[in-house]
């Protein structure tokens, strides 16, 4: 039924084509202005009423429909946004400019009127999107940090790093539970993609860890939001 009257909507829409744009030149041929006015506003006028119309349809359609996604794959689409991120902020400005000589990144980047490394531009973005209020949020960690709190903050964590330092392949991902609430947290390799990452790292006084190499795994991208009250589980 949707589907048929969708159709003479559209038929209807056509009609008022073909009605209108042959009096809008005839009306511009015999130099009848005032005319041509308002032909043209009774066009924009139904086309208007037609599509918002047809706006109001498929926002009940939306409505009613109903996606599920499974937390893994919410996760994996925002590390996907996440990685490129980093990734393009690394090669195209800091390894570009670096090269160039135009200007450096350091840890010190706002004394030194210098770009942000890399890492502190991911963690920096994270803190915005954690001030957002949606309860989603995402950091660097790893198990040779330089700053303790960057750092596995507990046992799972910590077990997620040591998982995807082994196989940066593997995603390592669950539930995690805080009062009544539950969060899905999901853990995946980080590499050193960059020269400012890998020298920052080797070159730090307090890094416990000096012997990197590009494309080394030196940490862990955490990714963590809440998930729905569970309708069986609801009051």
């Amino acid at each position: 039924m949707e589907k048929f009257w969708f159709q003479q909507e559209i038929l209807k829409a056509d009609s008022i084509g073909l009605e209108v744009f042959p009096r809008v030149l005839e009306a511009a041929k015999g130099g009848a202005v005032m005319n041509t006015k308002r032909v043209i506003v009774r066009s924009v006028l139904s086309a208007v009423m037609f599509f918002g119309c047809l706006g109001i349809a498929f926002a009940a359609d939306e409505e009613e429909l109903e996606v599920d996604f499974s937390p893994q794959v919410v996760a994996d689409y925002i590390h996907a946004v996440i990685a490129a991120d980093r990734a393009l902020y690394t090669t195209h400005v800091v390894d570009r400019l670096q090269e160039e000589r135009v200007v450096v990144a350091t840890e010190s980047w706002k004394q030194r009127k210098a770009l942000p490394l890399p890492a502190q531009m991911l963690l920096m973005a994270g803190r915005v999107v954690e001030m957002g209020g949606s309860g989603l949020r995402y950091r660097l960690a790893s198990l040779w940090p330089i700053y303790e709190e960057n750092g596995p903050s507990n046992v799972f964590e910590e077990t997620g790093l040591e998982v995807v330092s082994e196989d940066p392949d593997e995603v390592y991902s669950g539930i995690i539970t805080r009062g009544d609430k539950r969060f899905f947290k999901a853990i995946y390799a980080d590499r050193a993609v960059s020269k400012a990452c890998v020298n920052c790292h080797n070159g730090h006084v307090l890094s416990s860890k000096r012997d990197f190499k590009l494309g080394d795994v030196m940490g862990a991208i955490i990714i963590s939001f809440p998930l729905p009250i569970d309708k069986k589980e609801a009051p």
